[in-house]
């Protein structure tokens, strides 16, 4: 995974966003995606649902950046968003390519997306809609990881390593963001934003258990166990 320094400028990350277009990992397409009917009942029952996630057009948080880029003269941050937008819609791409060549039907629509979609938008404020990002981001690193153990396909493994590989560093992004809108923050209300991030962030994984636990307990991760980890990436993530 690529280091980057503790705070970059937007410059920086639209830097890094084309050189990691540049650089991804190469999937074996020519191999075609095969399933055992255990592996593709897993996949049938959840992938599409990340699939479409993974696919939204952003325009609700590209017009958050636009608004943001506005009020704070960082023209730059547009196009950085931009570019991460464009990172996650690979990812749906992908995805939606290994469904097309299993003959595994893609979603339209889902209750959890919409849901997730309707939060977002209530207010579009770029510290919002990065809030929620960090939360699905930090649940999608424990859902590649389990989905990517559950099956043998190695087209799957290499779409979920590259995944694997570019969340990290969405997720540094995200937060590094953040982390510049509560610094100035007096204690209190810090801790008060803070008290609102655990409780949406239990919520998402409450969410994420319910839809998409039987992928994850084929993956290794019991309950118990996704929960402890969900938390450690948290804490993480917030350091």
């Amino acid at each position: 995974m690529t280091v980057l320094q503790p705070v970059q400028t937007s410059a920086e990350w639209v830097a890094y966003f084309r050189h990691n277009a540049d650089t991804l990992l190469d999937v074996p397409w020519e191999l075609g995606v095969k399933f055992t009917p255990e592996e593709r009942e897993l996949v049938a029952a959840s992938i599409p649902t990340w699939q479409l996630g993974e696919s939204s057009d952003g325009r609700h948080l590209r017009g958050a950046a636009e608004r943001y880029a506005n009020q704070t003269g960082d023209t730059d941050f547009v196009e950085a968003i931009n570019l991460f937008i464009g990172e996650e819609q690979r990812h749906g791409a992908e995805l939606g390519r290994v469904l097309d060549l299993a003959g595994i039907p893609r979603k339209t629509w889902d209750c959890g997306d919409t849901v997730f979609r309707l939060f977002r938008h209530l207010r579009p404020r770029i510290e919002l809609t990065a809030t929620v990002v960090v939360a699905v981001e930090i649940l999608a690193l424990l859902y590649y990881a389990a989905i990517r153990r559950a099956v043998s396909c190695p087209v799957l493994h290499r779409v979920c390593d590259q995944i694997l590989r570019d969340e990290p560093i969405h997720l540094h992004f995200q937060c590094e963001r953040l982390a510049m809108f509560h610094r100035g923050r007096p204690r209190v209300l810090r801790a008060l934003t803070m008290l609102g991030h655990r409780i949406l962030f239990a919520g998402t994984a409450l969410a994420v258990w319910a839809g998409h636990r039987r992928a994850l307990r084929a993956g290794g991760l019991g309950f118990r166990r996704f929960w402890r980890t969900a938390w450690a990436k948290h804490r993480w993530a917030r350091a």
